[in-house]
């Protein structure tokens, strides 16, 4: 099975140089990384992005943090495109459960993006609540486990095993920290695994041989000493 890449960015010129190139299959952002790229007008500023990525899946997420409004924002979410995944964190920020609001929307059709997971109890919560026939992610946060000194393999695998039996449902490899885990998402059968631009440029150098990467390495360290003109 192939493990998906998706682009991890809000950049409206990286969206729209990466929509291109055949290596990336969908995008993912939130609201900090929409921040992050000078978004002032969260919808205006979404659509667009749309224009340029007409076709590949894109998650938007929601920002309110009451359940009543967190629902409102995804219908209106929902309508921008048809590749368009509303983005639900599994939580709020008080910690309850946003079961209703995943059940209600995912109830409805609407393709769900299920994020800030960190634990099997977690997925098992959330696969109680969708519809089996929608389409759904969910976005398990493995680099700022690992940042924690937590081992994320345990689970994103058990998680794949839960959701194997689901055509529809698919696990996300979140918070991508180096090109490696690309081949890791691999090997446990992970649907997709989302990465930020600079990542996703180092899987092209995927297949390197030692030598190759060892004198790139130290043509690198003498171009930096030439440049700094250093002299012992």
């Amino acid at each position: 099975m192939k493990t998906k890449i998706f682009c991890d960015s809000a950049d409206f010129n990286t969206i729209k140089l990466l929509n291109k190139n055949s290596i990336v299959d969908g995008f993912t952002t939130n609201p900090s990384l929409m921040r992050l790229a000078g978004a002032k007008n969260y919808k205006n500023y979404s659509l667009k992005i749309l224009k340029s990525c007409k076709k590949k899946p894109i998650s938007f997420e929601v920002f309110a943090d009451k359940p009543e409004e967190m629902l409102k924002q995804a219908y209106k979410i929902n309508q921008w495109g048809k590749n368009v995944y509303v983005k639900i964190p599994v939580v709020n920020s008080k910690g309850i459960f946003m079961g209703p609001i995943i059940k209600r929307l995912s109830k409805d059709k609407i393709k769900l993006n299920i994020t800030a997971v960190y634990s099997l109890n977690q997925t098992k919560k959330i696969l109680n609540c969708l519809n089996k026939d929608t389409k759904s992610i969910i976005s398990i946060f493995a680099g700022r486990m690992s940042d924690k000194g937590i081992d994320p393999l345990p689970i994103l695998k058990k998680s794949i095993l839960l959701c194997k039996k689901f055509k529809n449902i698919h696990v996300l490899w979140a918070s991508t920290r180096e090109a490696y885990n690309y081949l890791q998402a691999k090997q446990i059968g992970c649907h997709i695994i989302t990465m930020p631009p600079a990542i996703i440029y180092k899987i092209s150098a995927f297949g390197k041989s030692a030598k190759l990467m060892t004198i790139d390495t130290v043509k690198g360290f003498l171009s930096d000493s030439k440049k700094s003109k250093f002299k012992i």
